[in-house]
């Protein structure tokens, strides 16, 4: 089984900036559609970014946009998410997923690798 693993959140401010990394020492991240999900307490899962990393294509759900940016590096094998203008409503744990055949932000369905989940807690 493939683990993603992640790394970076914590805790940070209502307008600050926080940066999770996903990366995989035994799988090529650059062959697949990388998502980042998060789930905020007593909710769903929620999609949040996507990254081509064939072409660098973005999506980004419509409360991060502007706000949220995903980047790959080849030479690492990581995929990161820079989170700025931070909001207490970026509270929760962010997971990020391989995806083999699309970015898809509307369900998890097709994601077929995990990280192991990262807690952002955003203070006001």
């Amino acid at each position: 089984q493939v683990q993603l693993v992640q790394s970076g959140g914590g805790l940070g401010q209502s307008g600050g900036s926080l940066r999770l990394s996903c990366a995989s020492s035994a799988y090529s991240l650059m062959n697949s559609y990388i998502g980042w999900f998060r789930q905020a307490p007593g909710k769903g899962r929620e999609g949040v970014s996507c990254i081509s990393t064939s072409d660098g294509s973005t999506y980004y759900v419509d409360s991060v946009k502007g706000r949220f940016t995903i980047s790959r590096d080849y030479a690492r094998n990581t995929v990161y998410l820079q989170m700025s203008s931070l909001q207490p409503e970026d509270t929760a744990v962010y997971y990020c997923a391989a995806n083999l055949r699309d970015c898809v932000l509307q369900t998890e369905d097709g994601y077929d690798y995990w990280g192991q989940g990262t807690q952002v807690t955003v203070s006001s």
